[in-house]
């Protein structure tokens, strides 16, 4: 598992991975990450934003961005996490991902980025 401590919001990652898929002539490679989001801080705050780095081992990367996470934008009490699961798919057998969240403190409006620590995503290895 991999976590990351920001402004006392705790992340934390655990990835799996699901195999070969095809999308026509293409092969990729799949991957299962586990987001748990939890709020150690006194404040209310709301996830906005992601950003995402995506690495593969064939100098292949993806930069990704949008609003909250698999369409939602929660709200985190004091004490509280969220969870999410979401995917990745590379073309290559090994990479990495990292990157950070768009906060808002909901009882000062203040925003803030919360880092996701880097993880690595890596096939089962094979014996030959």
């Amino acid at each position: 598992m991999f976590q990351q401590i920001t402004r006392d919001i705790k992340i934390s990652v655990k990835t799996k991975y699901n195999g070969i898929v095809s999308h026509g002539q293409t092969t990729y490679h799949a991957f299962s990450y586990f987001i748990t989001i939890t709020n150690k801080s006194k404040e209310t705050v709301q996830l906005l934003e992601r950003y995402w780095n995506i690495y593969d081992s064939l100098n292949n990367s993806e930069f990704i961005e949008g609003k909250g996470v698999v369409g939602q934008t929660p709200v985190l009490h004091p004490n509280s996490e969220y969870n999410y699961t979401s995917n990745c798919f590379l073309s290559s057998t090994a990479g990495s991902m990292s990157g950070n969240y768009k906060m808002i403190n909901l009882n000062t409006s203040e925003e803030f980025l919360v880092n996701i620590p880097n993880f690595q995503l890596i096939t089962t290895p094979t014996l030959n």
